[in-house]
């Protein structure tokens, strides 16, 4: 029997949900909701025209669970109260005018806090590089943060909880637990910033048990057609050069613990937003060919997956499902219907921003930077 090629316009599903083709908007930081996190209509806007475009599913950029110590970023949207809630429902009424899924990313960022001098982590370890600032403050150091009690791993873990219950709540198709780009999960992840001799450090599934046991209690509360997805990578927003000790033998075994609790999706995250770069090993896998190989999870790759060339090999090579796009989306964010219809599009530069686009879409496209973009 002929094999059917797969491409990136197939409708295809996640966990009976149905999604009209592969190709997912990427988590991207905006910083364009209230001082006190509440989501506007510019962020509705934004993520509509996502939608309107053709892309199957959207996933938000990192949304804050708790009042404590889990924002980020200045201007990043929350998902703790009524207001945020009403701010949430204007965006998720906007996409599912147009059929598409919408994904909420929650996210803690545990030591990483552009914003507060209170911080906690696995351990009392100073974080890599410096803040990112507006430019108009110098960069600076992130704070030490304090290494996290036995009340804090409850906190963290009701916090998840009740802003997934939020989100369901909102009308939301599904939420991911950002254990990416060096924030609270990825932290516990890596070996440096986790130095617990407790049973939450030491070996990878020690390091894992707490984004596990989070996982579990969120699947627990919601509906079982609520998706709950996972995000990881190697590199860092503070450490873009950091990859896993011992390579594809460590990607071997994160991802056999996180099969065992079989994740509604697993999207692997490029953050410097070069696939080859950054999921590739030297033996000849990457990280993405090893999860599909262990995962009975759909698989999302990440990372320069505007080049359809490369995207469909790995829809056909057996290390993805879906791919997420990022800065093309921020360019063009019609890119799945113009490339249906094999117009151009727009390439993103910083400076070459198209007129119907909001302002928010002028900022720097933190969860997709590289060191050489103009971002």
């Amino acid at each position: 029997m002929e094999t059917i090629s797969k491409t990136i316009f197939d409708a295809t599903e996640i966990r009976g949900r149905k999604l009209a083709n592969r190709l997912v908007v990427a988590p991207m930081t905006r910083v364009s909701a209230t001082d006190a996190g509440i989501p506007t209509q510019e962020m509705a806007d934004y993520y509509e025209a996502f939608a309107a475009g053709g892309f199957g599913m959207i996933i938000t950029e990192g949304t804050f669970t708790d009042e404590l110590f889990s924002k980020a970023n200045r201007n990043q949207p929350g998902i703790t109260n009524a207001a945020h809630i009403n701010g949430w429902k204007r965006v998720v009424t906007a996409v599912h005018s147009h059929g598409a899924l919408i994904i909420n990313q929650l996210m803690h960022g545990g030591a990483l806090s552009e914003s507060s001098e209170e911080t906690i982590a696995p351990s009392a370890v100073l974080p890599a590089g410096l803040r990112a600032t507006d430019n108009t403050v110098p960069p600076s150091p992130f704070p030490m943060p304090r290494a996290m009690q036995a009340e804090d791993f409850e906190t963290v873990k009701t916090g998840y909880v009740n802003a997934a219950l939020r989100a369901y709540e909102v009308g939301f198709d599904g939420v991911e637990l950002h254990a990416a780009n060096g924030y609270l999960f990825d932290q516990f992840i890596t070996p440096h910033t986790n130095l617990r001799t407790d049973k939450y450090g030491g070996n990878e599934r020690n390091r894992l048990r707490f984004l596990i046991e989070v996982y579990q209690a969120v699947k627990a509360a919601l509906p079982l057609g609520f998706i709950v997805g996972i995000r990881v990578s190697e590199s860092k927003v503070n450490d873009l050069a950091y990859r896993w000790p011992d390579g594809s033998a460590t990607a071997r075994r994160i991802f056999e613990v996180l099969a065992e609790i079989d994740p509604d999706y697993v999207h692997i995250a490029a953050e410097g937003g070069r696939w080859e770069r950054e999921c590739v090993y030297p033996d000849g896998t990457s990280s993405n060919s090893i999860a599909k190989s262990i995962l009975r999870s759909p698989v999302i790759a990440n990372g320069g997956m505007q080049d359809v060339a490369l995207a469909e090999t790995l829809l056909n090579g057996n290390a993805a499902d879906l791919v997420s796009i990022g800065r093309a989306a921020i360019a063009s964010p019609d890119w799945p219907k113009l490339m249906a219809a094999g117009e151009p599009v727009v390439p993103f530069f910083k400076e070459l921003i198209k007129p119907s686009l909001t302002l928010a879409h002028t900022r720097c496209v933190r969860e997709q930077c590289d060191e050489s973009a103009l971002c």
